[in-house]
């Protein structure tokens, strides 16, 4: 069935708004994951380490704002659909680093960017996505499961022996896994909550989301924190999410999609075109890291002068207080220290 227009103007924005919250996310979250202990995979103690990080807890507001607008746009529109229009989200964080960083765009960020938008463009002309069922049977859902479970205990194997950026990017194929399954529950939530507001309680959809949407978000911060820079691990799941969107879309919500021969190989193509695309845009993000590594140096070193300001200043005033012998036994151990 053919998506209307009316909706299409509120899943297509919706959709590229939480492309921009999801890309700017990342910058954030990678920078403060970078500033926290190292934990293993799916060890839940490193959110706790994160909600220390003013940035991540930043990142998460904007986070919140671009899953809103995400389920704004799987409400509207087809899963098939809005999951490649997220692929937009790397295009964000990419420039916008880049601009952050003081470097203009060059010409391997404008080639990656043109051949996203262009092979985006390829598969939804080509594709003509269309709504299907809003429902799902948990009796169908069982080879999703198992093939789910293969992939993420393949992920975590390699990622707990791998070297390099191998466990982050196998943690990065996990998190996108995850996050694709978790857009066709809320595809369905979203429908069932529409009929009424105490209908997904009844069903086991929302309990199924609640678990596998959390455990994709812990995944994806692990991936951040053994990350050597946030791209790639964001160019890993930018490809794996719509990928298993369009499965998910297509194989258990029985969504339109073009089958032909010919179309089919064209999406195919289009898809090619993306993730090229998505490779350049992550390969020239290590280029910028320099600069922004030399920008956060710079931030941390003014902090710290402030920081040696005031303690100095703490000091003078502790050793006044001192002669005058309004302190007790804690100031006489800190001048004695000093």
């Amino acid at each position: 069935m053919n998506v209307a227009a009316s909706d299409l103007l509120i899943a297509i924005p919706g959709a590229v708004g939480a492309a921009a919250c999801f890309g700017i996310t990342a910058v954030l979250q990678h920078r403060a994951t970078q500033r926290t202990p190292t934990r293993h995979a799916m060890n839940p103690r490193l959110v706790i380490d994160l909600l220390r990080q003013p940035m991540w807890v930043a990142a998460i507001f904007l986070n919140i704002l671009g899953t809103l607008l995400q389920v704004l746009a799987l409400r509207f529109g087809p899963l098939i659909m809005v999951q490649p229009l997220l692929v937009t989200g790397l295009l964000f964080s990419v420039v916008i680093g880049s601009i952050a960083a003081g470097r203009r765009p060059d010409r391997v960020l404008l080639g990656g960017a043109f051949c996203c938008i262009a092979g985006l463009a390829m598969f939804l002309l080509i594709a003509r996505p269309g709504s299907g069922s809003e429902t799902l049977e948990l009796s169908d859902m069982l080879p999703l499961v198992i093939a789910l479970s293969c992939v993420l205990a393949l992920c975590l194997a390699v990622s707990s022996r791998g070297h390099g950026q191998v466990p982050a990017l196998a943690l990065g194929v996990a998190a996108g896994v995850l996050y694709g399954v978790t857009a066709g529950f809320i595809k369905v939530v979203t429908h069932e909550a529409s009929q009424s507001l105490f209908s997904p309680l009844s069903g086991w959809t929302l309990y199924a989301l609640l678990i596998i949407g959390p455990l994709g978000f812990l995944l994806n911060q692990n991936a951040y924190q053994v990350a050597a820079a946030a791209s790639p691990v964001l160019a890993v799941i930018t490809i794996v999410d719509p990928i298993v969107g369009i499965i998910v879309g297509r194989l258990w919500l029985g969504e339109h999609v073009n089958l032909g021969l010919a179309a089919l190989a064209g999406q195919i193509v289009a898809l090619a075109v993306m993730a090229a695309g998505i490779g350049l845009l992550a390969h020239r993000a290590p280029h910028l890291r320099s600069t922004e590594a030399s920008a956060a140096d710079a931030m941390t070193g003014i902090a710290a002068d402030a920081r040696e300001a005031v303690t100095g200043t703490a000091g003078r005033a502790a050793d006044t207080q001192d002669d005058t012998g309004r302190w007790g036994d804690g100031d006489h151990r800190t001048h004695v220290a000093s």
